[in-house]
């Protein structure tokens, strides 16, 4: 295999993409509006010339085009990290396009040297944009929160300071906080006509009497009948009396630790938490599917691949169900981040985590971004503490993207009241 891919800026193929940009994002992301506020723009635009290290949250398949997008409102091309495993869909024919545009592959997971040196070779670029996505690994799949961020992206910010003085001892990498926020576009109407479709045929498969119950409570139930259906999979006792949040994130160990088991993956954590299992366990399965060079890599069948990758996905799913993200806020864009959950498990879908069917009702992009901070203010820290202000700057950048995210919480609205259960039918 080639463990490292390289980026390229085909610059016949950019200008084709910019020229196809609309219907592109309508194809692939049902993405029919890119929203940035006039000030951000000029912001955009007033860094054109200089080092940045742009910070995005990661929610889905969609950031990597919306980036393009706002990489044209700045005039200037950023380059990105792609699992490398990306690089091999439909034939390579994906990662043959995105390097074309500025994407280069990382293994996560290893010390993957190539990848690492490509990232401080941009940053030491006099105007060297690169565009990480903190969280890593798997994307978050929920709108509104975040997965914990990975110390290593602000790493890299620090590494490109050091390179870049090396030739100007007064250059330094801006770090430019943004969030995308998605929201549908569809009239309430339509919203709940398809999330009544989409559920009535839920229900149908899964044997469910919906009776007088509301949309919100409609969801509950399913969310219960699949957790009994995956305990009774995976022989956990029903214990319903323990609580939903207490039963799912026990099933979330149990498959994860499964897999771990079943294929005894190096360095696996039992104690860590699900997220940090999660992320281990996908790692794994880049390595395998690479077939990576190394004697602690297994070498599986199709059909042991097939089964790492369900059980991986089937985890994924019941991580990221929280019973309150929904009863909270039960906005338009939070049900359908559920319903795709519940489809891609109940339907055997490939999901939108790793380039499934995209939205099913058209959506708005909608961009923001923070003051933009100069590592250098920190470096003096950064010299004498390093591991304590890696982490001091991740958590401002973490802090600045989830100020963002709550600054666009009236961007949607909930379509039922909020917390109308009646009898918890989740619990």
């Amino acid at each position: 295999m080639q463990a490292f891919i390289g980026p390229s800026f085909n610059l016949p193929l950019l200008w084709f993409a910019d020229l196809l940009e609309w219907p592109l994002l309508k194809i692939l992301q049902n993405i029919e509006e890119i929203d940035i506020l006039p000030g951000d723009r000029e912001k955009l635009r007033s860094l054109q010339d200089r080092r940045i290290l742009m910070a995005l949250n990661h929610p889905s398949t969609a950031e990597p085009p919306v980036t393009m997008a706002i990489s044209k409102v700045m005039g200037s091309r950023f380059n990105f990290m792609a699992s490398r495993q990306v690089f091999e869909w439909s034939g390579g024919l994906i990662g043959e396009v995105i390097r074309q545009v500025g994407a280069y592959s990382v293994i996560a997971g290893i010390a993957d040297r190539e990848s690492l040196k490509m990232s401080r070779d941009i940053l030491k670029q006099k105007k060297g944009k690169l565009v990480i996505y903190p969280e890593g690994e798997p994307t978050s799949g929920e709108n509104d929160s975040l997965m914990p961020f990975q110390p290593g992206a602000i790493q890299l910010g620090f590494w490109g300071l050091e390179d870049a003085r090396k030739e100007d001892p007064n250059s330094s990498p801006v770090v430019l906080p943004a969030a995308v926020k998605y929201t549908i576009r569809s009239s309430k109407e339509e919203v709940r006509d398809t999330l009544e479709s989409h559920t009535g045929k839920l229900e149908k498969t899964l044997k469910i009497n919906p009776g007088n119950k509301n949309l919100l409570r409609r969801f509950l139930t399913i969310g219960r009948i699949l957790l009994e259906k995956a305990e009774q999979e995976y022989q956990i006792p029903l214990e319903p009396q323990k609580g939903f949040d207490f039963r799912i994130g026990r099933l979330r160990h149990r498959i994860l630790d499964g897999i771990a088991d079943k294929f005894q993956i190096k360095n696996y954590d039992r104690s860590g938490d699900a997220i940090q299992k999660l992320r281990q366990v996908i790692s794994a399965y880049e390595l395998v599917v690479l077939e990576y060079p190394d004697p602690s890599v297994p070498r599986l069948s199709d059909d042991e691949k097939d089964w790492m990758l369900r059980e991986t996905l089937t985890a994924f799913d019941f991580v990221v169900i929280k019973k309150d993200y929904l009863t909270s806020s039960p906005t338009p864009e939070r049900f359908f981040e559920w319903l795709t959950r519940f489809e891609t498990y109940v339907y055997r879908r490939k999901p939108r985590m790793i380039g499934g069917e995209p939205s099913i009702l058209p959506r708005t992009a909608h961009v923001r971004f923070a003051p933009a901070f100069d590592l250098a203010d920190y470096y003096s820290d950064y010299k004498n503490k390093k591991k304590a202000t890696v982490e001091n700057v991740t958590r401002r950048l973490k802090s600045d993207i989830e100020g963002l995210l709550h600054g666009m919480e009236d961007l949607t609205e909930p379509i039922v009241e909020p917390n109308d259960v009646g009898e918890d039918a989740i619990d």
